[in-house]
């Protein structure tokens, strides 16, 4: 039986997700596809909160408190840790960056 988990979505997760939105309908003047991604995430997230484990684990340079895990949505990777009975969402980046230096 799996363990329902709450969803927590940070402040910078926001920030990061609207400006790769922002990019897409902005600058590549396409907000279909702006709109399309951001539907994906919000579905992509809150599958989350029923099957956490399904998805990697992140191994990064630093020594850190909790176990970063990452989805991929797209072109873009979206990292979260787990807090007791919450999913923390921290970050979504383009896949293609040096995530060590931004997580």
């Amino acid at each position: 039986m799996n363990k329902k988990y709450k969803i927590k979505v940070l402040p910078l997760f926001y920030k990061d997700l609207d400006k790769i939105t922002n990019y897409i309908a902005y600058n590549l003047k396409n907000k279909i596809a702006a709109e399309f991604l951001l539907d994906t995430v919000k579905l992509r997230l809150k599958e989350r909160a029923n099957s956490f484990e399904q998805y990697e684990k992140y191994t990064s340079s630093r020594k850190r408190k909790r176990t970063y895990y990452r989805i991929y949505i797209k072109n873009y990777t979206v990292f979260y840790t787990i807090k007791h009975d919450t999913i923390e969402f921290r970050r979504i980046l383009y896949s293609k960056r040096n995530f060590n230096n931004l997580i």
